[in-house]
Formats: C-alpha cells, structure tokens, sequence
C-alpha cells in the first residue's frame, strides 16, 4: 500500500476543492487491509463524486487505487462479475458491454468507483445498483474482520444503503453484480423511450448524449452530480402543489408517497443559473451546484442551504442533500 503525507485532495474530489488530509492511504488488490496504519480518525473516500470539503481532514484518508479488477464466472444463461471496489464505474460498464454481458448499460457516466456506487445505490434512467448487485465484500474498519453482505443485506433504498449508515466503517473490496448474456433494452425512463430498437451500444451512447447534455462534465466544472435527492411527501401535500402549480411534472408514486422532481423545485424557485460567490447552479440543470471557478465547500453549502430555505418557503418541501458534507 501507499503512503502520503499532508496530501491535497483537490485531485480526489470531483468539485474540485482544495483541502488537506494529513495522511491517505492507497491500497491496490493484494493489499492486506488488516495492516492498515489507522490512528485517530479516518475516512473511506471512493472516487470523491459525491463528497464537499468544508475544511482540511485531521485524520486518515483510505482509498482503493483504481485499478482494473475483473473476474467472471457463467452462470446459465448469466455470469456473476467480479470487481474490485476502487474500479471506476464507467470503466466496468464499458467492460461488461465489451464482454458482452448486459444490466449495467443505463449507469453509463456515472462518476466515481464500483465501491462508492453501492454505497450510494445510484441510479440513473431507470436502473439502480441494487438491481444487479448480488453482493458485497467489505473489510470492517472498526472491528477489523471481512464481511460479505448480500444484496439484502445491503439494505439498498433510494441513494442509501447500510453502508451510507455507517459512514467510515467499511471498506468496499469487492462487488459481484449478476449480468445477463442476452441484452434487453431498458427503456422505463421517459427519455428513452424512443430507442426501441437500440443494441447496448447505441443505448450507451444515448445516456451518454442526455446525462452530458444537462451535466458539467467533470474535466470542465466541478461538480458532485445531482447535489440533492428528489423529496417524496405524502398525497395532502402533493395534491396541493398541483393545484396550485399547473406545471409540476407529474410525480412517481413509491410505496413511501409521491416523489417530486427536486430539480423543477429549485428551478420554479428561480435559481437555475445564478451563482454566490464562486458556486453555482448549472445553468442547464437546476439540480446540479458546480464550482464556478476555484469555489471553497463553504461556499457550496451555504449556497445549498439558500437554496434549501427557499424552496421550504415557497412550496413548503424539505431538500435533503445527496452529497456528504465533510
């Protein structure tokens, strides 16, 4: 494993913001992690896609390096895969299409690592990680031993799972998704509906075209993605704001209630586009803050809590950030 000292983490971060840690630890497959130097305090940071820096870490950064780490055993007519937790998720997309294995294909372009992703259980156009994850190896930083959590086990919600609960605590090694060999085109988000007729490839390459075209790509603006998670309420609440807004998209009904575009609320807020200080709101994507140019994570929350105060007054509806405030 590596070692580095009083290292920045601007590089590690997909806002782009530049703190400290006072130690990071990288390790590569092979690494035993029960030789892992932790002393105080610590942190597990995948690809850094969902994490503000607020201030400098006092403590230990643990990460996986990025390496890619892929195994694949048949399974009829699917296969499990294998992948190493620091692999980035694009990168295993790509693979499994390439392998000609099929589920992964609507995550394309997601940021961050295989590890990070079933922390968060992200999802995009129809698809989320606990749709194809079987399970989950981890190493438990507090009680140092392997665990392999199933996919129950996980217990995978919207942007959550067990692990997002224990912030820290486990180390994500490996993940084994089951694929399938044949490929059927998911097509449940609206804006795909039009493919029909789309092999994987294509499929790819149009999520790829929508998630660019509302998204900062990362080499340009900073950003962590969607900053907040689409709020659910109850039928009272959302039976008012229809009445009293014409143009609410309609809402998903969830077992858990009504799940409102997050995205609409801040945009009908009128805060698409507008900047304090050095962070911003995406001009084509209300729902995405970004780093203007050389922005603090100070800047960033107090910019997100603007936003969530006014949205709570106009249409009485609590935001809940989906990124993780350090």
């Amino acid at each position: 494993m590596k070692v580095f000292e009083n290292i920045s983490l601007k590089a590690y971060n997909t806002f782009g913001i530049d703190a400290k840690a006072r130690r990071m630890v990288v390790l590569e497959p092979g690494d035993d992690p029960v030789s892992l130097p932790l002393e105080g305090a610590w942190m597990v940071l995948g690809g850094g896609s969902n994490m503000v820096f607020t201030h400098d870490y006092d403590g230990t950064v643990v990460r996986l390096d990025t390496v890619q780490e892929v195994s694949v055993r048949p399974d009829g007519d699917c296969a499990t895969v294998t992948a190493w937790g620091g692999m980035v998720m694009d990168d295993l997309v790509a693979w499994s299409l390439e392998q000609g294995l099929y589920g992964l294909e609507n995550l394309t372009a997601i940021p961050g690592t295989v590890g990070a992703s079933v922390v968060q259980n992200v999802g995009a156009y129809g698809v989320e990680a606990k749709d194809v994850v079987e399970s989950v190896e981890v190493y438990d930083l507090g009680e140092g031993r392997f665990c392999t959590f199933s996919n129950a086990d996980c217990r995978f919600a919207y942007r959550d799972s067990i692990f997002k609960h224990s912030a820290g605590r486990f180390l994500v090694l490996q993940v084994r998704y089951r694929l399938r060999r044949e490929f059927t085109a998911n097509l449940s988000y609206k804006a795909l509906e039009g493919l029909s007729h789309a092999s994987a490839a294509e499929l790819r390459q149009a999520i790829a075209d929508l998630r660019w075209g509302k998204l900062p790509r990362p080499e340009e603006h900073g950003s962590a993605g969607s900053f907040f998670k689409n709020p659910v309420v109850g039928e009272e609440v959302y039976e008012s704001l229809r009445q009293r807004f014409a143009d609410m998209p309609e809402a998903h009904r969830t077992a858990e209630g009504y799940k409102l575009s997050a995205g609409w609320l801040i945009d009908r807020a009128g805060w698409k586009g507008r900047t304090m200080g050095k962070a911003g709101v995406w001009p084509r994507n209300a729902l995405v803050l970004y780093n203007a140019g050389g922005c603090t994570g100070t800047e960033v929350v107090a910019l997100a809590r603007e936003i969530q105060q006014d949205v709570k007054q106009k249409f009485g509806v609590a935001l809940d950030p989906e990124a993780i405030i350090i």
